[in-house]
């Protein structure tokens, strides 16, 4: 009795625990007819190993995702990923237990320890100091440090991990996390030399000035540049200025379109605020509302935020100025007297820049053949099928022809004057 009791004990503290992760609003309320369609897909049997349609999820996710299956569902959308992608990334991390990595000690203690507190403060669920939500984010963090030793531990992490805390188990949020970091891309953002965010805020501002050239205007005005209010939006995915239930919407599309939607969702922020903005006259003031006010947002200004995310496409854009501000970077040096050392220093990044676009061409390269094997035999079914649809039409045209003609035959018969009444029953097969 006492076991059973200890069971129901441990089944209502998980009960309480979900109710208080869950406490947020949502901002898209997901219909019954949805919530039905993403049960479907989730109890399909053998499901990891099905190749869903596209189509079919996007337009799910954009209808809506239920709360209480969210996380069950990031991982249905990260098993779909694989399925797609059948040669991973060439930078995975080792394969190591979550368990036998909680074992061992990190040299992240200290600066994980610090940011328990900042993460989520006013959350329920991560409120309590060293309670249940604080301690299974530390051991999530502390678990990556040790996976990822380039990475270690960075300030926003936290919170990218407590979002998928908050929708499923501490282990299976460490899975979530490897794959939003390794497979989703993220995790080159959080690099120690932190290149790839300025990457990204150049980027940001190069879109804005095609998509809203009056705000990128008063902003430069200004000297505003993007790393002055959307560094955070970039290492936290929004999660430390924004409302969880826009936040959940963005992580959401992320799982299924990958790490471009966080340009997206500031490209949209940005311009839906675009006349806010412009009264604003001074840097200060700018500042003050993107990083204050913008991130108050109604249910509608979410809503709408998410509809025009779901619409854009900027990959080729994103592609084009990471080139670009590569080489903008390179004709600066190239401007600079180098002595012979610095000179050889830069050949050899160069060298070694060049042999890492050759890899990736080359992973490529094997990802095209997967799929272009895969689309041929796909093309093969669909041929064959074609072949035996041919001939399943051709044998009831045959069969029409008949009906006709035996049609014609009684129409004939009852049309003679004293003519012998018809037998209207079909000729049966032969022998009969």
């Amino acid at each position: 009795m006492e076991k059973e009791n200890r069971k129901l004990q441990a089944s209502e503290n998980d009960l309480l625990n979900k109710r208080l992760k869950l406490d947020y609003e949502e901002i898209t309320p997901c219909l019954k007819e949805v919530t039905t369609v993403w049960e479907k897909m989730l109890s399909t049997p053998g499901r990891s190993k099905i190749k869903f349609d596209m189509e079919k999820m996007h337009s799910a996710v954009g209808q809506g995702v239920p709360r209480h299956h969210r996380g069950e569902i990031w991982k249905f959308l990260a098993e779909q990923y694989h399925l797609k992608h059948q040669f991973p990334s060439k930078q995975q991390p080792k394969d190591t237990p979550y368990k036998e990595l909680l074992k061992q000690l990190t040299s992240q203690q200290h600066a994980i320890l610090i940011d328990l507190g900042r993460t989520f403060p006013t959350h329920p669920y991560f409120s309590a100091q060293l309670g249940a939500g604080q301690l299974s984010l530390y051991n999530i963090l502390k678990a990556y440090s040790l996976l990822d030793q380039e990475v270690g531990y960075c300030q926003g992490l936290s919170f990218v991990a407590g979002i998928l805390l908050l929708h499923m188990g501490e282990e299976e949020a460490f899975t979530m996390l490897k794959f939003l970091m390794f497979d989703m891309g993220l995790r080159k953002q959080y690099r120690p030399d932190m290149t790839i965010l300025q990457v990204q805020m150049y980027q940001l501002s190069r879109l804005l000035h095609d998509y809203h050239r009056d705000l990128y205007n008063h902003l430069e005005e200004h000297e505003i540049g993007p790393s002055l209010y959307a560094a955070p939006w970039f290492l936290t995915v929004f999660a430390s200025q924004f409302p969880l239930g826009f936040v959940a919407r963005v992580f959401d599309m992320i799982f299924l379109q990958g790490s471009e939607v966080i340009f997206k969702v500031a490209l949209s922020l940005l311009g839906s605020h675009k006349p806010l903005i412009l009264q604003h006259e001074n840097l200060e003031t700018i500042v003050d509302f993107i990083k204050s006010t913008l991130p108050n947002l109604g249910l509608v200004q979410m809503e709408k935020t998410i509809s025009q995310v779901f619409e854009m496409d900027i990959a080729k854009q994103l592609q084009a100025y990471e080139v670009e501000y590569h080489v903008l970077q390179e004709e600066l040096i190239d401007s600079s007297p180098l002595s012979d050392n610095q000179r050889m220093d830069k050949l050899e990044k160069t060298n070694s820049s060049l042999r890492k676009q050759n890899l990736d061409l080359l992973e490529q390269l094997q990802v095209a053949n997967g799929r272009i094997q895969s689309l041929e035999a796909t093309i093969e079914k669909l041929l064959t099928s074609e072949r035996k649809l041919k001939q399943a039409t051709l044998a009831l045209e045959l069969e029409r022809s008949a009906l006709l003609q035996t049609v014609e035959q009684l129409q004939r018969r009852t049309a003679e004057p004293g003519g012998p009444e018809p037998d209207l029953a079909l000729p049966g097969p032969a022998g009969d």
